[in-house]
């Protein structure tokens, strides 16, 4: 009889760019699990390439390392509120959570969305006092603050007594006592230091490592009880299929094992496990068993879902279905039917996005997909703008062309049968010659305002707002905060609809005719539109080219030639010189249109168009 090896799963949470991946680089560094001479990247674990490119994490996944006789499987978390989702359904896998706070930010919203879920599970978190080394770092102040928010969200005792351990994650650097590292220079004059997770000066994340041996039990020996497991995440294997990820709660798992799956309607099918995997460093490692409490990828089940439990064939203990909080906002994907439609994208048809939607739906669990009336439009819901927008993005790397209406928010109602909207935590941190104008707009945005402090010529904003009134806010806050303003939303609870929210005040310059833009023509309308295109782009009746100064939409047409004539008129002949045009991403896009507007994306370009493209229908959908 071997003994059962030792296994902690332990997840990794915090708001957004707290240094959640900078750590796990340092766990993976400094357990040996890099060859010597082996290139790693930075955030190694951000592995999609939006990820990298916006440098935050967007799914969960999993890595192990081993410390003295122990296996510490890691679960890297997204801090967004949008990716929520991700974080409540990998709770059920950890046996603790390493809750990273920055030394100066301190607790932040999404910060407390995630100690709650972890807090309701019943785990009792590890603080890291992350950012110790920032020349602003408050660090008392910020322990307290998160001793509050324990406080706020009702922990129990024991998970009051929580260790704290401060570290600078980038350095590779994890300490009992501050003063440990008072003599780290990470900012030397104009030049920052390198960064190396792998330690400093003798100095590395020991402390962190001796922290969760101590603090938590390692899994209980449940290897003789009937099988059970339930499937948290999932993954895709062109070559093997779908993948069921998630840890084994009793039990063994076997390759070739015949096995029960408890399905969300309460059905037991019968299924055969093809392969098993567990995680050693980054890689998948196909074994012939795994032990309960490791944390296991199985192939061969095709239809499993998120939730569902894989158990012992003669005796299935279901366990309780993971509960997500429901969408947010909503908004249709259409099939794209504009002049240009079909010329650059591979999948365009009602049939194509139907399946890649459906796709998406297995492994996307904050997602809802409705079909609609017409068979060419799907409604879908998320989280949130980034939660879509990232779908979208997804969709048209892959070669998908589509349509996208306004982003709508989910009204509910009450049992009172009163309307009732999302409302949003949003914290704001802004140079104070600019808290006037960031304030006048949230209040007619119908914002609340729950706190006001300010600080080294700082204000900080605490509102409530409803989520309609922040839908296209952000490019205005940051053009009213020159760029040096930073606003963090969370979703925090439904409350009774606010009455009507003023949208965008400005019209839009619309194309008059499909064909070529000239410089000539755009000349012609600069003064009274900011543009968003230049010359020589191809545009179609309908399409958006520009922001009208005024309130009103106005027809332009971008296409028109200077007339050829014999005579030329000194000087005005010379080289047109036009401002740099707008250029939208595609969630300042989104945020830029109104009801009667649309985004069409197509793999090499974001254009804004009216939904209705000819000028004379338009005018008599709005009689």
């Amino acid at each position: 009889m071997t003994n059962k090896q030792k296994i902690i799963n332990i997840a990794v949470i915090a708001h957004v760019d707290a240094g959640k991946s900078t750590l796990v680089d340092a766990f993976l560094n400094q357990s040996g699990v890099f060859r010597a001479n082996e290139e790693v990247v930075e955030c190694v674990m951000d592995s999609d390439d939006i990820e990298r490119e916006r440098g935050i994490t967007i799914y969960s996944k999993n890595c192990s390392v081993m410390h003295e006789d122990v296996k510490i499987n890691i679960v890297d978390t997204p801090g967004h509120a949008d990716f929520s989702s991700e974080v409540e359904r990998i709770m059920k896998t950890v046996d603790t959570v390493i809750l990273l706070v920055d030394s100066s930010e301190g607790p932040m919203p999404q910060t407390r969305f995630v100690l709650n879920k972890s807090l309701e599970q019943g785990l009792n978190p590890i603080l890291l006092i992350n950012k110790i080394d920032k020349k602003d770092a408050r660090i008392e102040e910020v322990v307290d603050e998160v001793y509050e928010l324990f406080m706020d969200l009702n922990a129990n005792d024991k998970q009051l007594d929580f260790p704290i351990l401060y570290g600078i994650a980038r350095q590779g650097i994890v300490v009992y006592d501050p003063a440990d590292v008072a003599d780290v220079e990470v900012e030397a004059g104009d030049k920052k230091l390198d960064k190396h997770t792998e330690g400093d000066k003798g100095r590395d994340i020991t402390p962190l490592f001796e922290t969760i041996i101590k603090h938590v039990e390692a899994y209980p020996d449940l290897n003789e009880e009937p099988l059970q497991m339930q499937v948290s995440s999932l993954g895709y294997d062109d070559y093997i299929g779908r993948l069921g990820i998630g840890r084994v709660t009793k039990g063994k798992i076997k390759t070739g094992q015949t096995v029960a799956v408890a399905k969300a309607d309460g059905s037991i099918a019968s299924r055969k496990i093809n392969q098993v995997f567990v995680y050693r460093g980054l890689k998948r490692t196909p074994v012939d068993e795994a032990e309960c409490g490791d944390i296991v990828v199985v192939a061969g089940i095709s239809d499993i879902s998120i939730g569902e439990t894989i158990c012992d064939s003669s005796n299935p203990q279901p366990m309780e279905m993971i509960h997500i909080e429901e969408p947010t906002l909503s908004m249709n994907f259409i099939v794209n039917k504009s002049p240009f439609a079909g010329k650059v994208g591979k999948f365009v048809t009602t049939r194509h996005i139907k399946e890649r939607l459906e796709k998406e739906l297995e492994v996307n669990v904050g997602l809802v997909v409705e079909q609609t009336e017409s068979n060419d439009v799907f409604k879908v819901s998320g989280r949130g703008e980034l939660h879509l927008s990232i779908l979208i993005e997804n969709m048209r790397r892959e070669g998908y062309e589509l349509a996208v209406s306004k982003p709508e928010v989910i009204m509910h109602k009450n049992e009172n049968g009163k309307k009732m909207e999302p409302m949003e935590e949003v914290v704001i941190s802004v140079p104070d010659e600019y808290s006037g104008s960031v304030i006048s707009k949230l209040n007619v945005r119908k914002g609340i305002m729950k706190e006001m402090s300010g600080d080294n010529g700082y204000s900080k904003l605490v509102y409530l707002v409803p989520t309609r009134g922040l839908l296209g806010y952000r490019s205005e806050f940051i053009n009213d905060t020159h760029g040096e303003g930073t606003m963090v939303r969370r979703f925090d609870s439904f409350d009774e609809y606010k009455g009507e929210i003023p949208q965008r005040g400005n019209g839009v310059a619309i194309a008059q005719e499909e064909g070529t833009s000239t410089g000539y023509a755009l000349f012609g309308v600069q003064e009274r539109v900011q543009l968003f295109i230049e010359p020589g782009v191809k545009v179609y009746e309908g399409m958006i080219i520009g922001m009208n100064s005024r309130n009103d939409d106005m027809i332009v047409n971008p296409c028109r030639a200077k007339k050829a004539t014999n005579t030329r008129a000194s000087g005005t002949d010379d080289a047109i010189k036009l401002p740099p045009p707008r250029k939208f991403t595609l969630e300042e896009a989104l945020e830029f249109i109104n009801n009667d507007e649309l985004v069409e994306v197509v793999p090499d370009d974001i254009r804004l168009r009216k939904k209705i493209l000819n000028e004379l229908e338009r005018r008599r959908s709005g009689r």
